[in-house]
């Protein structure tokens, strides 16, 4: 009997701290976010000349690594 009471209890009280949590209002969560605008200078050069870059120096380091 006691176990199953420890697990009801326990049940609840998953349960009940799922159902009560609350997104942060400081924190950035999926509502906020608005799809990529390419006009903006700095999202052209985060979402594409910094992965550009990156992925030629990592080509470049391989080609001396190699030698």
């Amino acid at each position: 009997m006691k176990r199953i009471f420890f697990i009801f209890m326990s049940m609840t009280v998953f349960f009940v701290s799922t159902i009560l949590a609350q997104i942060p209002t400081d924190v950035p969560h999926p509502d906020d976010n608005s799809p990529i605008d390419f006009t903006k200078t700095a999202d052209i050069l985060i979402y594409i000349v910094l992965p550009v870059i990156i992925l030629l120096l990592l080509l470049i380091r391989s080609r001396i690594n190699k030698k």
